[in-house]
């Protein structure tokens, strides 16, 4: 499949953004799309919440048959004037729940052992709310909380992700008219790399259109995107790089593969053999982060796996199930948050519907989803065309998303650079490397940081994003 034509995705857009348009204007003959609370006490956390909490629904699609549900927490320094961030977890299909109770929110879950009802929460000091507003959406649909009325909206791919991401932030907007002049940005990570650049571009196009209410969209961000298909290939030359494989190895790849490691044919016997000895060597690490160890958990064919996977999806899960993990394990804390989100107080005390979803699962991979977006590198292009702002950050201890691959097509769009390759700091020390480019772009990586980095450098990556939504140098 080769590169999307710039045309094409805008005729595209522009036809998705009339469907868009009328489905608005039902909108506003209908009763409000949207059921927002207030939320001011979660199980697990003791006392009032101090930060402004509001979870609900927003129906979006045809007859609002995609019941898109979210979590918004106010910034804690000037909500009028600070940007609003909208957030996509990457997956496909993970709940951003992921990221506002492990990554960037007020409030984090505690690793420690499990011992029964809702795990608990602990306040934490670098959340991204500190300096702008935040809305943790459930989306595509079927992802977290979200859900589908009928089994024709329960559809999903890159297209409806995006015309769902998109009618859902308008009609927020609606529903919230104050935070109609903030700034706002786009933001996710892992495969969010595909559909929100993708996002942002059908925004820009439908306010060029004149569509309303306006989104003073002034940009996105990204943490380890996935980009285009050809990233997977840059696991061997990172593996080299890292010291994970011999450099005889690593010759005898280039040589029998000639660059290309992904859907490797079975009759090329030499790099098929590459191929075996290099997966080999690497099946003990933990391919997220290389410097962490590989848990059970995280072996997607380990017998504990699939045990607790039947357990979850069956809601027979007892806590004597998560004794064979070990709580040190950076990943215990997923455990923890699916045992979190499917505790019947904290879907009460988040006003989720009862009966709108079976078990709520953290990533929702399944069959039916069409992958219709084969490289987001042109929208970069067309974005950076646009003049929008742009952070695109990785971890550098990746082997899923490797650092090189983002290297690479970040060059092939052939921007001059204006900032060049230098380190950047936290708390007086290197936290990584940036290099800024003259079409509003910024490269950082965060050193020591896997796929997740606000998981691994979370006061790192909050002093990156603090001073890039503040329009400062890193």
């Amino acid at each position: 499949m080769g590169k999307l034509n710039s045309i094409v995705i805008s005729s595209d857009l522009v036809q998705r953004g009339i469907l868009l348009f009328l489905l608005l204007l039902l909108y506003y003959s209908i009763e409000a799309a949207s059921c927002a609370s207030r939320v001011k006490f979660l199980p697990g956390f003791e006392g009032p919440l101090p930060f402004v909490l509001e979870t609900g629904y927003v129906g979006v699609g045809e007859s609002e048959d995609v019941q898109t549900f979210y979590y918004f927490i106010q910034s804690d320094n000037n909500p009028k004037e600070d940007p609003l961030l909208l957030w996509l977890t990457g997956g496909h299909g993970c709940s951003s729940l992921t990221a506002l109770l492990l990554e960037i929110g007020p409030i984090a879950i505690k690793q420690e052992e499990y011992n029964g009802g809702p795990p608990n929460l602990i306040l934490t000091n670098q959340s991204w709310n500190k300096v702008s507003s935040i809305i943790y959406a459930d989306l595509p649909v079927s992802t977290g909380f979200s859900y589908a009325r009928t089994e024709l909206a329960a559809q999903r791919s890159d297209t409806l992700f995006v015309d769902q991401a998109h009618e859902f932030l308008r009609k927020w907007l609606i529903d919230h008219p104050k935070f109609l002049s903030n700034e706002v940005y786009i933001a996710g990570d892992s495969y969010s790399g595909i559909p929100v650049p993708a996002i942002v571009l059908e925004i820009a196009q439908a306010n060029e259109e004149g569509f309303q209410p306006r989104i003073n969209i002034q940009g996105y961000l990204l943490g380890n995107p996935r980009t285009t298909r050809r990233e997977g290939n840059y696991a061997i030359p990172f593996a080299h790089g890292m010291a994970l494989i011999s450099d005889e190895l690593y010759e005898s790849l280039q040589k029998n593969c000639k660059g290309n490691y992904i859907d490797v044919d079975s009759e090329n016997v030499l790099c098929y053999k590459d191929m075996e000895s290099f997966n080999k060597l690497v099946s003990g690490l933990y391919k997220y982060n290389i410097l962490e160890p590989l848990c059970v958990f995280d072996q997607p064919e380990s017998l504990s796996r699939r045990s607790l996977m039947k357990k979850f999806s069956e809601k027979h899960f007892l806590k004597t199930d998560v004794k064979v993990l070990d709580v040190t394990c950076p990943t215990y804390t997923l455990l923890l948050l699916a045992y979190w989100a499917n505790d019947e107080n904290v879907q009460t005390a988040l006003n989720v519907r009862k009966g709108s979803i079976g078990t709520w699962v953290r990533c929702n991979h399944n069959e039916g989803f069409k992958f219709e977006i084969p490289s987001s590198v042109e929208y970069h292009a067309n974005l950076s065309k646009k003049g929008y702002r742009s952070l695109i950050y990785n971890g550098d201890h990746d082997m899923a998303v490797p650092i090189l691959g983002t290297q690479e097509w970040i060059r092939s769009l052939n921007y001059s650079i204006v900032d060049d390759w230098r380190p950047w700091n936290s708390n007086g020390q290197v936290a990584g490397y940036t290099r800024t480019y003259s079409n509003k772009m910024t490269f950082a990586t965060v050193k020591g940081a896997g796929h997740r980095a606000p998981i691994d450098k979370s006061g790192e990556c909050f002093d990156m994003y603090s001073r890039w939504i503040s329009k400062k140098a890193l």
